[in-house]
């Protein structure tokens, strides 16, 4: 996979999201004040390798992406926001949506996203940062974020600018690498993984790329003001000997009626929320 570089970005004041966290959001961690941005910081995508490269060969996952957004996300609605939206990957799954919003910190994707939608009027493309987002408060129906919570250092401020922006009601589809998956549980029991996939704490397996454990992004959306409505398990067979082997449609045919029930045990490297703000 490509490995971008980091930029540090200094802190910016950010409005706290409303919500009242319940009894068993009281667990003290790293990342859970959701009043402003702090110190940051952020992948460098300086090319189009991500588009080229990365997921010219990753057509499962793709899929099994579309399958969980498709389920999760209400089909229609005014206004949705994108944050990481990248080169616009994904952007296809919003028609339902009068306006799209596709926000990226990088300047080539939000160049290659502006050139590809450039005859839609519904799309717009804007550079930004997740930590800091330009928009007002309660501007969303709906907000998507993929393949971007794995490079958060302090996702809980991220998610109080996603409620923030998120009007009454509204839904927030939200993926994360998830920590405890299968593979990880059992290289943890055969001793060939120090780290324990039980313990809450995130795990950095790459500079600025985080596995983290589904119970400490639940807490911290909590503490947002965000309380998740449904879980599911995703890219499930992500394993060479699979993937490439079988064909892709036919491994996302099979996981497709996995994805919900295996939810709540996430044995996926990858977990997809559904989130809803207090309205």
């Amino acid at each position: 996979m490509t490995t971008p570089e980091r930029t540090t970005v200094p802190a910016t004041p950010a409005p706290a999201a409303p919500g009242v966290p319940g009894p068993s959001d009281d667990v003290p961690g790293p990342s859970d004040t959701p009043s402003a941005a702090p110190d940051h910081e952020i992948p460098r995508y300086d090319d189009l390798r991500y588009r080229d490269v990365f997921w010219a060969a990753r057509d499962y996952e793709d899929r099994c992406d579309r399958l969980a957004i498709r389920a999760l996300l209400p089909p229609t609605g005014e206004r949705l926001v994108e944050v990481g939206a990248g080169y616009g990957r994904l952007a296809d799954e919003y028609r339902g949506y009068r306006e799209v919003v596709l926000l990226d910190a990088s300047e080539a994707h939000v160049a290659a996203a502006r050139e590809q939608f450039r005859d839609d009027s519904r799309i717009r493309v804007e550079q930004g940062d997740a930590y800091a987002l330009p928009f007002d408060d309660g501007s969303f129906d709906a907000v998507v974020c993929v393949r971007v919570v794995h490079h958060l250092e302090h996702p809980g401020a991220v998610f109080a600018e996603f409620a923030r922006v998120l009007r009454p009601g509204g839904v927030l589809v939200l993926e994360f690498a998830n920590k405890r998956n299968l593979k990880a549980i059992l290289k943890h029991a055969l001793g060939r993984q120090e780290w324990s996939p039980f313990t809450t704490e995130p795990h950095e397996y790459l500079p600025l790329h985080f596995d983290r454990h589904p119970l400490e992004v639940r807490r911290l959306l909590r503490r947002a003001g965000l309380r998740v409505e449904e879980v599911r398990a995703v890219s499930l067979f992500r394993l060479p000997m699979l993937r490439d082997r079988l064909p892709a449609g036919w491994l996302a045919a099979v996981e497709g009626p996995l994805q919900g029930p295996l939810g709540s045990v996430t044995p996926g490297p990858s977990v997809y929320v559904q989130a809803r703000k207090a309205g």
